[in-house]
């Protein structure tokens, strides 16, 4: 069965082909009313590709003389990374999925027979463990802030937060960043005349102007988003005390999760939530001596959850 993506690719492949097809031929290959077939030859045509076509009903349609697009060649090795890479855009929500669907299709309509088969493999067989996010940002969107940090130019944009607030302000993109499947953007901000880190999907728009910006020396975007995120405001506001290395606490608490502070023997972790039962498992995990400074509420919960879990390990089954 023909997907639109594929029946578009293979009128293509079909005017290249051959000097001149009909309508009801082209209609006949792609198992479709010749209606449709106009339709397809309408959407090549806004994609730039020169398709002419005869007078008449059932006219032939050809390629304006002397087109031709330039065939790809792929080695194993390379279409491998092609179709991984694909894979992964549509699985983290790094791009619109259209695209990725749309790519994957003139991909595989160009490869011989024996790489075709080894992508479909691949994609049949292949699962990824990921935290996947339905929230990617429109390519406007994306193409506007990589542009603007690139080239160092400010962009001025509309936000939505989450309180779901919208505001104009300017800002200077650094870089950009995914985690968790979700983009986000790196700067500095006009409007708040500080750091801010802002979720690429909540742009509604987003243009560059013809103002410029110098980026500070070996700013960490990556760094600066995770600790965005982990000083993101909550319900509860967790402190606790840990006797070990700096390195061991981190196993435990990631950086999108906490900030981390060394001081003197034992280190200090902070962090926000809105969920204190989960925070009372989490903190089970911890391998070392520790005090709850904050909040009481939390030593409780910690308490109850360790006596079940003990409880737990004492009965048979």
């Amino acid at each position: 069965m023909y997907s639109p993506t594929t029946r578009l690719l293979t009128v293509l492949e079909v005017l290249q082909s051959k000097p001149a097809v009909s309508g009801p031929e082209l209609a006949k290959k792609l198992e479709v009313r010749v209606r449709s077939v106009r339709r397809y030859i309408t959407m090549l045509r806004d994609m730039g590709i020169p398709v002419e076509s005869e007078p008449g009903r059932y006219g032939n349609y050809y390629l304006r003389p002397g087109f031709r697009l330039p065939p790809l060649m792929f080695s194993n090795d390379e279409i491998m990374a092609v179709s991984l890479g694909l894979m992964l855009a549509g699985k983290v929500a790094a791009t619109q999925s259209i695209g990725v669907e749309s790519a994957s299709a003139k991909i595989e309509r160009v490869l011989p027979i024996e790489l075709r088969q080894q992508v479909w493999a691949l994609q049949e067989t292949l699962v990824f463990n990921l935290d996947v996010r339905e929230s990617a940002p429109s390519t406007a969107i994306v193409t506007a802030v990589t542009m603007a940090a690139h080239e160092r130019k400010s962009l001025a944009i509309e936000y939505q937060s989450y309180t779901n607030e919208i505001t104009e302000r300017v800002i200077d993109p650094y870089g950009i960043a995914i985690h968790t499947g979700i983009w986000y953007a790196a700067g500095y901000c006009h409007l708040r005349h500080d750091l801010r880190t802002f979720r690429l999907d909540r742009m509604q728009s987003a243009r560059l102007i013809n103002e410029t910006f110098e980026r500070p020396k070996d700013f960490d975007v990556l760094g600066h988003v995770l600790d965005s995120i982990a000083q993101q405001p909550g319900s509860w506001t967790i402190e606790i005390r840990m006797r070990t290395s700096f390195e061991e606490a981190r196993r435990v608490f990631p950086s999108y999760m906490a900030l981390l502070e060394v001081d003197g023997e034992e280190v200090v972790m902070r962090c926000y939530t809105n969920q204190l039962d989960w925070m009372a498992l989490w903190v089970l995990r911890i391998p070392c001596p520790f005090v709850i400074v904050q909040p009481v509420e939390l030593r409780q919960l910690v308490r109850e959850a360790a006596e079940k879990v003990i409880g737990m390990v004492g009965n048979t089954i």
